[in-house]
């Protein structure tokens, strides 16, 4: 199966880091090739940079069990602010680094806010970009699931009850590919803040209440259900294979 366009936009959300070192690496080895006009570009965008909302590769009226209110407010009110929030936080960023009465734990503040806010972003990105399909896996991922967890089974129940346990709070769950060890994993996430070293996100769950409280109040469960109803595995299966090329560059 092909993947749809959005399937590639939302990959290079995940993996736009990686493609970006294996390009320039490409440019800087090729023979005759400066480094000296790539690296300014480079560095000078990540203060110029200004974001803007993607929107939902899915109609969200026709979900099941998501209602179309809840994810309108999600993507509108939670991941709409974080792109706002992280535009203002650049613009600070940048005065303040030109400012030489900053002090460097007030210029920290605003670095953490930028890893808040940067986490947040791509984190709902590939949220709303793994919702939209049938739920229902392909049975040649679903083996390579199998593989990877000794069955299907044993990697849903561990994801659910993740999942469940972040019930009431906040954090995300997160299936990742480690480009260091070459696993597939599981993973706790609290907050935006923090990610496991060296992973490329495969599959993306929200545990924020704001993803489902609307709908479910306190019931954690009930929307994970629904989440697993929604998934779209196309994508899913499109992030590992292409997760798995980018470790064969580096390893």
């Amino acid at each position: 199966m092909s993947p749809s366009p959005y399937t590639r936009r939302d990959f290079l959300v995940t993996a736009s880091a990686g493609a970006a070192l294996a390009t320039f690496s490409n440019n800087v080895f090729a023979a005759g090739t400066s480094s000296e006009t790539s690296v300014p570009a480079l560095i000078s965008s990540s203060f110029t940079a200004t974001h803007e909302p993607k929107p939902l590769p899915f109609n969200p009226a026709k979900l099941d069990g998501l209602s179309e209110k809840l994810i309108s407010s999600h993507w509108g009110n939670n991941y709409t602010a974080s792109v706002k929030a992280l535009n203002t936080v650049n613009k600070l960023i940048a005065t303040a680094l030109n400012d030489a009465n900053t002090p460097p734990f007030a210029y920290n503040d605003l670095k953490r806010e930028h890893l808040l806010r940067t986490g947040s972003i791509v984190l709902h990105e590939l949220y709303f970009h793994n919702l939209g399909g049938s739920g229902k896996p392909e049975a040649s991922f679903q083996k390579v699931i199998s593989e990877a967890f000794g069955s299907y089974d044993t990697w849903e129940k561990e994801f659910k009850r993740i999942g469940t346990g972040l019930g009431g709070g906040s954090g995300w769950v997160l299936l990742g590919y480690n480009l260091h060890i070459g696993l597939l994993e599981n993973y706790w996430l609290w907050d935006h803040l923090h990610s496991p070293a060296a992973t490329l996100p495969i599959l993306v769950m929200d545990m924020y209440e704001h993803s489902y409280q609307m709908d479910y109040g306190a019931a954690a469960p009930a929307y994970i259900d629904a989440f697993f109803r929604n998934i779209q595995w196309n994508v899913v299966a499109f992030r590992l294979e292409k997760a798995r090329q980018i470790r064969t560059l580096i390893v």
